[in-house]
């Protein structure tokens, strides 16, 4: 336990120093880390594998994404302490669980493999896809939408999302960790379009008074305060993105059953 509480602390420290997380972020980061580590070094290698990918895509035209999204995305640069518990708390917990002699061990591993894999897939949908450009378009009524809108898809971002969960369960299935490769691949893309739907049926959307943009801020590049347009007020991007985490663990989970 001491060993897996100091390397995931270095980790976490040195995804600081680097500048991916906030220093709550770091934090959140160790936890998930360390149950990670207990559970076993391939599940600790996965978490690795996810966010060095997810890391160097979020670095890649990282202005120009930016530029496109920055008056639109509530949060961006460093992740902090919610972002990260919402798309790792699920994964780790699953992945921990695997490892201690609960019942179902083996859909448990199942579960946390797509949980992760959900994650990765949302991810990189969006990286990619506001990276690549195009004119994302909601879920819901498939009209143009400013990119970084929650519940906005793009041809460039669905492909990436389908890459993204494969990606995870493929790194599973070679570690070791689950054979159940279809079922993690195809919960990690139910996940991430659980999270388009949630983002654009029921996520809180707000409105600049001021600029009359649409934006998930609330407060607007300009300095207004925002005001909601619609949806659940309490639910934000980060419990959406719970929410997909658990979708794609119990999706996967399901499947594994069959």
């Amino acid at each position: 336990m001491l060993l897996a509480a100091f390397l995931a602390l270095l980790i976490a420290a040195l995804a600081y120093a680097a500048g991916a997380l906030t220093i709550a972020g770091a934090g959140a980061a160790a936890i998930v880390g360390a149950l990670c580590l207990l559970a076993g070094w391939g599940w600790a290698a996965l978490l690795i594998l996810y966010f060095v990918v997810a890391v160097a895509f979020s670095k890649v035209g990282a202005d120009a994404k930016e530029r496109r999204t920055g008056g639109v995305v509530a949060k961006s640069g460093r992740r902090d302490a919610v972002q990260v518990l919402a798309n790792g708390g699920a994964f780790a917990l699953a992945a921990f669980l695997s490892s201690t002699g609960a019942p179902n061990t083996d859909l448990l591993a199942a579960a946390a493999a797509g949980a992760l894999a959900a994650s990765a897939a949302d991810t990189l949908a969006t990286e990619i896809g506001t990276f690549i450009g195009g004119e994302p378009r909601s879920v819901i009524g498939w009209r143009a939408v400013p990119a970084g809108t929650s519940g906005g898809v793009s041809v460039a971002g669905s492909r990436a999302m389908i890459g993204g969960a494969i990606l995870v369960a493929l790194a599973a299935r070679l570690m070791g960790l689950t054979p159940h490769l279809l079922a993690v691949a195809l919960g990690g893309v139910a996940g991430a379009l659980a999270d388009s739907l949630l983002g654009g049926l029921v996520q809180a959307r707000r409105r600049c008074p001021r600029c009359d943009l649409a934006t998930e801020r609330r407060v607007h590049d300009c300095g207004a305060i925002t005001e909601r347009a619609g949806g659940i007020a309490w639910l934000d991007n980060d419990l959406v993105n719970l929410c997909a985490t658990l979708v794609g663990a119990v999706v996967a989970a399901a499947l594994a059953v069959v």
